[in-house]
């Protein structure tokens, strides 16, 4: 990731009619319900306006929000959190009203550069995540895996937001809830940076905090109550594939693929693929996927029973949303009381099966080999 220098500059590359003010710009404050207006329209926006711009439309919230930089900077191997904290540090003092007048305009230039075109809104009330696109429409609500530059691998932080983003869609008014991913990427699976932050427990501490978050993680898949649907937009790998089998339809473009290699880093399953996997596509084929890392094609996966249906690239989208909102017009309580009967007859299976598998990675966290795994994997990296 890299820093923005000049953010007037590189907001203009994005769109040359994208314009902001900048700290020295002579403006009145924003009220906080025009803040609040604007923090709504950016979860809306279509295009990801990039890092660098998202770098600075973060410091502005925090620094909107809280006041100037007040907290410790986090230490070297903390790269996500090291930038971030730059670009709010590197605000200064401006006051927290003229930083709720630079956010509103930036958003506002956003909004401007997309025609004036915005996305399904997000639910009143609904909370907005930096690493998260949440929006309900037509009985819908959409979760959207939104860091395309990293392909969507998940962070400690996506954890803690897509499973608030699922307790909040479970309760909304919504019919059913869609996951799916922003840019080609479906999702990486686990940002591997999240082993480079170690608290000052060691790594026991990192494994049996990182064990808690997935346990809590994958449990809000089984919980969640309504029809619960991937929209698989392109390559799927690790976590985002093995709790496809807690799905009740997957449907992929056809130049999907799904890949779970565990074994390759050191790991094991998870997700309750141990159990899901095995129960869908047979034993042997199972094997295949979560012990020696077979990449299947969004067709092998269908023809698994991995995957509900497969779908051309060029009419992905606008085939798999128009059957969804045919779907979302069903009565709602009947679909959900449906789900929840079929999921009650292996619940408890699933929540033993979730504590086994996610006892079993905190030893292999901590093993040599995973260890080793991990640190290939940034050397070879680092080679790129």
């Amino acid at each position: 990731v890299k820093c923005w220098v000049c953010v007037s500059s590189l907001v203009r590359s994005i769109s040359p009619g994208l314009t902001f003010h900048t700290a020295a710009a002579p403006m009145m404050g924003a009220t906080v319900e025009q803040f609040e207006q604007a923090k709504n329209k950016l979860s809306t926006l279509k295009k990801d306006p990039g890092n660098e711009v998202k770098l600075k439309i973060y410091a502005l919230f925090k620094q909107a929000t809280q006041g100037p930089c007040n907290t410790p900077k986090p230490g070297m191997l903390d790269f996500v959190n090291k930038v971030k904290w730059d670009a709010w540090k590197s605000l200064g003092s401006i006051p927290q009203d003229e930083a709720r007048q630079q956010y509103c305009d930036l958003v506002s230039s956003l909004e401007q550069a997309e025609g004036g075109s915005v996305a399904a809104a997000p639910a009143a009330g609904a909370a907005v995540y930096d690493t998260l696109e949440v929006t309900t429409e037509d009985g819908i609500t959409t979760i959207k895996l939104n860091r395309p530059d990293k392909k969507n691998a998940i962070t400690t932080e996506m954890y803690d937001h897509i499973i608030a983003a699922l307790e909040s869609a479970a309760k909304d008014d919504s019919v059913l809830t869609v996951v799916t991913g922003a840019g080609d990427f479906y999702c990486s699976g686990n940002d591997l940076s999240n082993f480079t932050k170690i608290p000052e427990g060691g790594v026991e501490e990192m494994a049996s905090r990182a064990g808690d978050l997935l346990r809590k993680y994958v449990r809000a898949y089984i919980d969640f109550p309504k029809p619960l649907v991937a929209v698989v937009n392109g390559p799927a790998v690790g976590v985002s594939v093995t709790v496809m089998g807690l799905f009740d339809l997957v449907y992929a473009t056809e130049r999907a693929t799904f890949h779970t290699p565990f074994s390759q880093l050191g790991q094991s399953a998870e997700g309750c693929s141990s159990y899901t996997f095995p129960k869908i596509m047979g034993a042997a084929k199972a094997n295949e996927m979560l012990l020696f890392n077979k990449k299947l094609t969004a067709t092998q996966a269908c023809e698994l029973g991995l995957v509900t249906e497969v779908f051309p690239d060029s009419s992905f989208q606008s085939e798999v949303w128009t059957r969804l909102k045919e779907y979302a017009k069903l009565p709602p309580n009947s679909l959900a009381l449906s789900k929840q009967l079929i999921r009650s007859v292996e619940k408890e299976r699933l929540y033993a099966v979730n504590d086994a598998e996610v006892e079993r990675l905190k030893e292999r966290w901590l093993s040599d080999e995973c260890m080793n795994a991990i640190m290939g994997f940034f050397q070879a990296k680092s080679k790129l």
